[in-house]
């Protein structure tokens, strides 16, 4: 089986080439597979992925609260779900296929707004991308996006941007695609990026890609940059769960903080100090704990506490 989804723009001839695979670096349960100061320069505006393996249930687990600006978050689930309990979106859980995504902007708390779902633990992908900078410091926003509500296009979920006459519902910029896929084993399909998507990467959660893209469980691979289409195939044992996006190439430099990314210096200390107002608002705030699941909301700092 081969899909392409209606989507038969030319291409460049030939197979395109996967220039690094990586395993990353594993901490626990998280394995970090790119981050703003290695490969985020070479595939921005993606800079930052993570692999999680976790269990939410257990008040240990998980992330810390933690600061944000200058970018987004997009959180997509692989295995089990997750709950989110929100003050603007309500209750409901993310699975396969869901996500969660969050536009920091010009600065945001978040880490605890999602918590243990239905089951035992939860695996998925964290990635972080740099915003333009009509968006670096913009108002925070943030989207709880159910599995249902996930458009599909062959084996593809479209989390963000648009993909075989389908778009996501993520309010995300433009130039941007990310899919998950779940390809049956001994099975074909190929990724045709969008028109001048030339930055191109993917991401194994589980299976084994074979052939020229081939990966493997808990692998990245980065594709040279281009146009041409990503021919993949699954391997025949088992079917095999992926992440790949592609992007129009950020056209700025990335100014790094610990938790910031953005286009200059200026946008940088702007984003920064606006981290540091929120952290003492966040402490007068108090505990803002949801009920029994243990969810806390993103803090902006606007009415509310959200």
């Amino acid at each position: 089986m081969n899909a392409r989804d209606g989507l038969q723009r030319p291409v460049d001839a030939g197979p395109r080439r996967v220039s690094l695979r990586t395993r990353g670096h594993m901490h626990g349960p998280i394995t970090r597979l790119m981050s703003p100061s290695d490969l985020g320069h070479t595939l921005k505006p993606f800079v930052f992925l993570d692999l999680f393996d976790i269990d939410l249930h257990d008040p240990r687990g998980g992330f810390s609260i933690h600061p944000h600006s200058g970018l987004a978050t997009i959180t997509v689930i692989v295995d089990g779900d997750l709950r989110f309990d929100d003050p603007a979106d309500g209750t409901g859980y993310i699975g396969f296929g869901g996500f969660e995504w969050m536009r920091a902007g010009g600065g945001v708390w978040h880490g605890k707004e999602l918590s243990g779902g239905r089951s035992p633990r939860a695996k998925g992908f964290q990635l972080w991308i740099a915003l333009p900078p009509a968006l670096e410091q913009a108002t925070v926003e943030s989207q709880y996006v159910e599995a249902p509500q996930v458009p599909t296009t062959g084996p593809a979920h479209v989390i963000l941007g648009s993909y075989g006459g389908v778009r996501s519902p993520a309010r995300s910029p433009d130039g941007v695609t990310y899919l998950l896929v779940r390809l049956a084993a001994g099975t074909s399909w190929t990724f045709v990026p969008p028109e001048g998507q030339t930055v191109a990467w993917m991401a194994v959660a589980s299976g084994r890609l074979v052939g020229e893209a081939s990966a493997e469980t808990g692998q990245m691979a980065l594709f040279d940059p281009s146009s041409q289409s990503i021919a993949l195939e699954a391997g025949a044992e088992e079917d095999v769960v992926f992440v790949i996006g592609s992007a129009v190439p950020h056209a700025h430099e990335l100014h790094l903080g610990n938790y910031s990314v953005h286009t200059s210096a200026a946008a940088l200390e702007k984003g920064e100090a606006n981290i540091e107002r929120l952290r003492k608002l966040l402490i007068a705030a108090g505990d803002r704990r949801q009920g029994d699941g243990g969810s806390i909301p993103v803090f902006t700092g606007e009415a509310g506490g959200e």
